[in-house]
């Protein structure tokens, strides 16, 4: 197979999709492994680190996506790559389809096999390739949130975890999933006074006996929400629904509940985001204020630190993406129930439940696809 990774062209977007071990391993089976000039160099992997495991450096892009089987790519295609896309070619990344309607209607219409790494799911119910930039992103949100709580971002002028006599920032996160518990491993671990809702009783008696005493449990409802956020200086939204466009928990009239100068920070915006008033962000600019709290959405907030997130993606995905070329991606997903579950649109047709109902469209059984 054809092997094609693409520079990401996304904003301050630096990680990459495929390391040189990996394309030492695809090259090593017999693949072509296409990489596009300086796509690994924001991660710390030139291009001669490439070149010396057997992968070609091509200069642009179109050459990649015009030759590749399948793509190989950590964010979702952005506008201008979306003529590049073609029928029958597989493209494995990130999508989240639910959060917008023109990149799903551009998949659709292009013919392509898109596999989603958000979707991919264990019997387990773990989304082992979320898994690792969940991890990355909730313990980037305290980090984020810390920084604009400071006065000359903006924020109240509050130190996350105090001093003695001084109390500390309270922080609320919304969700308990693999987002929620790092974002509560490091706000805690700075001393910060942290409360944890979630709808999932299981999951909170878990939480219970593996996070410290410094963060509360809570059972989510709109009642308990609503009087957390008034103490709240720091607020998380770590809320996902597999596939699906994340639930709107905090309404715009429930910011007037907030202390001005506070903060939000939605991991959940890549999946439309669990605060009604927030929107996508870039790394170049990633805040904004409505109702004088400060709103953090950055879309793809491990892209701060490409060096860690693409080390720990590639660990998750390279066994996937070697399957995939190594059968093709039918049998790849007929033996593996787990993948078969990343695939959400094939051959203009959406397969994956929480993407039909997102846009109305009709949903077509994937045992038929395959």
């Amino acid at each position: 197979m054809i092997v094609g990774v693409p520079k990401e062209i996304k904003t301050a977007e630096n990680r990459v999709a495929l390391v040189p071990a990996g394309a030492e391993s695809l090259s090593g089976d017999g693949h072509t492994v296409l990489v596009e000039q300086g796509a690994g160099l924001g991660s710390g992997f030139s291009d001669e680190a490439y070149r010396a495991v057997g992968a070609q450096i091509v200069p642009g892009a179109e050459a990649v996506w015009s030759q590749a089987e399948m793509i190989m790519k950590v964010k979702e295609p952005i506008e201008p790559e979306w003529p590049k896309m073609r029928k029958g070619q597989v493209l494995f990344t990130y999508f989240h389809f639910a959060a917008s309607e023109p990149l799903t209607r551009a998949v659709i219409k292009s013919g392509c096999v898109a596999i989603a790494y958000e979707t991919v799911q264990l019997t387990t119910g773990e989304l082992p390739l979320l898994t690792p930039m969940s991890e990355v992103a909730g313990r980037m949100a305290v980090q984020e949130g810390a920084k604009y709580l400071e006065k000359v971002f903006g924020g109240s002028g509050i130190l996350l975890g105090g001093i003695p006599g001084v109390l500390p920032a309270e922080v609320l996160i919304l969700g308990g999933g693999v987002v929620g518990t790092n974002a509560a491993k490091m706000a805690a671990g700075l001393g910060a006074h942290v409360t944890l809702l979630d709808v999932s009783l299981d999951r909170l008696r878990y939480l219970s006996d593996v996070l410290p005493p410094n963060v509360e449990l809570l059972y989510s409802n709109r009642h308990n929400i609503l009087e957390q956020l008034k103490t709240a200086d720091l607020v998380i939204g770590a809320v996902l629904l597999p596939g699906a466009k994340a639930p709107s928990l905090v309404k715009r009239g429930d910011l007037k509940l907030m202390k001005p100068g506070s903060v939000i920070v939605d991991v959940a915006v890549d999946q439309g985001g669990c605060i009604e008033t927030i929107k996508p962000t870039t790394h170049d600019k990633p805040t904004y204020v409505v109702d004088r709290i400060i709103h953090y959405a950055v879309a793809n907030m491990p892209g701060g630190v490409p060096r860690t997130s693409t080390l720990g993606l590639t660990n998750a995905t390279f066994p996937y993406a070697k399957r995939l070329a190594r059968m093709g991606w039918k049998e790849a997903c007929k033996q593996d129930a787990s993948l078969a579950l990343g695939l959400n649109v094939v051959d203009g047709k959406v397969v994956y439940p929480g993407v039909a109902e997102a846009f109305n469209v009709s949903l077509v059984d994937t045992k038929s696809i395959l």
